[in-house]
């Protein structure tokens, strides 16, 4: 396994130290380790999301219901923005 050093702040490494001490983490491995992941799920969510409204797009517009492009690309972004605010 490959190792990496992370620098932080006292005050978010107390974070971490509190967490293990808690029990949640067994060390400042695991903690980062399951940081990560949750990050990874979450993108395959939002990327997931994605795909799906472009398929329903699609959908509708075999359906012959057709959208306003203008609109729904205003829409979508505005979605990319409240995600890129949010740091996704």
């Amino acid at each position: 396994m490959a190792s990496m050093t992370v620098s932080m702040p006292e005050t978010l490494r107390e974070w971490v130290q509190q967490r293990i001490e808690a029990g949640q983490y067994a060390s400042l491995s695991d903690y980062v380790r399951d940081l990560i992941h949750q990050d990874q799920i979450r993108t395959m969510a939002e990327r997931d999301a994605v795909r799906e409204k472009i398929a329903e797009g699609m959908a509708s517009l075999r359906a012959g219901e057709g959208v306003d492009g203008e609109a729904f690309l205003a829409r979508l972004d505005a979605e990319l923005a409240e995600m890129g605010r949010q740091g996704r």
